[in-house]
């Protein structure tokens, strides 16, 4: 049998098993076209239980594209990066792309050697991914490939950005706490000259005024760290030993508060209810009683940048800031007085 019979035979078997036409086949296994997640599974489980994928030397020379991407991040501890990733994996692996990861350590020299590197290198695209969510300027102007910006967006508005909404997110911390019947909620935070800190004061300043509540003292702006967490309670306490509610702007934050009610004889949820963001386990589940988080869903802005290189390539970009929305997880920490 010639390779092309082969390819044919192979293709249809694929299609046979995944009740799809041999179209739907070929865009499922290149990553190409609009369909739903479902079919691309469908698809790809098929081919691998007839023991059929398209050679990949062949689709390269065929399309043009090397299927790879570059992965390009100001995260050297992976915090923020390495969620963000997974999401990307997971949409860039059906298509049977593969990632090189870069890691520029916030130096502007440094990122610019690796998009020249990853040019050179041939990749179909480039993924930029941030620390933090304050808008950043354009990795560079006319490059060949296009360029998807995760979590902190570009400041060019034909560029695509897909980030949290940061606001959102404490909107949601601060009506849930004032179901649960609390009134006085103050609100402990990072750097005042972070994005994240001014959107996440943004929300919970809104909701506090949608609620017809006043906050607790003025936004407490520190640092992002346990210690802050510490300071900021008992400054807070000082000045106002009526709060019942503290939305922290981090869970770092979150556990050293906790821990600081804990030295003054607040009971929490009971006596003040507390609520982090960015939902991470360590600090979350290593307090007891476990700390309510707003999870930022990282790996759903991956997954969505994924999708949005995919679509660019497929000649269907999509300028501009998409915004995810963010979750929260209710744990003991902000639950019903006992």
């Amino acid at each position: 049998m010639s390779e092309n019979s082969f390819r044919n035979s192979g293709i249809a078997a694929v299609a046979a098993l995944a009740g799809v036409s041999t179209g739907t086949v070929s865009k499922a296994l290149n990553g190409t076209g609009q369909l739903r997640e479902s079919t691309r599974l469908r698809v790809r489980a098929a081919a691998e239980e007839v023991g059929w994928l398209p050679n990949g030397a062949a689709r390269s020379i065929r399309s043009g594209r090397t299927y790879t991407v570059g992965v390009i991040t100001t995260d050297s501890y992976g915090r923020f990066s390495i969620p963000i990733l997974r999401g990307v994996e997971d949409a860039l692996g059906l298509g049977e792309m593969l990632c090189f990861l870069c890691d520029s350590r916030d130096d502007p020299i440094r990122e610019q050697h690796y998009v020249r590197t990853l040019l050179a290198r041939q990749v179909d695209g480039i993924i930029a991914v941030g620390r933090k969510v304050d808008p950043r300027t354009p990795l560079a102007e006319n490059l060949p490939v296009p360029v998807i910006y995760a979590f902190a967006p570009s400041t060019d508005p034909q560029d695509c950005s897909i980030t949290a909404d940061e606001r959102g997110g404490a909107r949601r911390a601060v009506d849930h706490l004032v179901k649960t019947g609390r009134r006085r909620i103050a609100h402990i935070t990072g750097l005042e000259n972070h994005a994240s800190a001014a959107l996440r004061a943004e929300g919970f300043l809104a909701a506090m005024a949608s609620q017809g509540l006043e906050p607790v003292g003025d936004v407490w702006y520190g640092s992002w760290s346990e210690e802050w967490g510490h300071n900021g309670v008992r400054a807070l306490l000082a000045n106002h030993p009526d709060v019942d509610a503290i939305f922290c702007g981090s869970d770092q934050i979150a556990r050293g508060a906790a821990y600081e009610l804990e030295r003054h004889g607040r009971s929490i949820p009971d006596d003040v209810a507390l609520i982090g963001v960015d939902n991470w386990s360590p600090f979350t589940d290593g307090y007891r009683p476990h700390l309510s988080s707003v999870d930022l869903n990282l790996s759903t802005i991956g997954r969505r940048a994924g999708e949005a290189l995919l679509s660019a390539l497929d000649g269907m970009p999509r300028p501009g800031i998409h915004i995810v929305d963010c979750d929260l997880i209710v744990r003991e920490s902000s639950g019903p007085r006992g």
